[in-house]
């Protein structure tokens, strides 16, 4: 049974090239930015290890790239950014 929820969370689901292509964001980017922001991005993993991006996860990559591309933030500063916006959401 753990498998169906799992299938049921990847449902809708992308992997990461189509992310990649959505985004207008490298693969190898989109991997390094999993682990400088873990807390935000952590897309699903099949059984096989593949990653697979959900529409949230999609979101959060726009929203790091215009964190760092349009407003020149720091990969540090969009961290904090991230965890303020975070912070008053809650």
């Amino acid at each position: 049974m753990p498998s169906e929820s799992r299938r049921e969370r990847a449902e809708g689901s992308i992997s990461i090239s189509a992310a990649s292509r959505i985004t207008g964001v490298e693969v190898h980017t989109l991997r390094y930015w999993e682990r400088e922001f873990c807390e935000f991005l952590d897309p699903l993993r099949t059984e096989g290890g593949q990653r697979r991006y959900r529409p949230q996860d999609i979101q959060v990559v726009f929203l790091i790239k215009r964190l760092l591309r349009d407003e020149m933030f720091s990969i540090a500063g969009a961290r904090r950014h991230l965890h303020r916006s975070r912070q008053q959401a809650a």
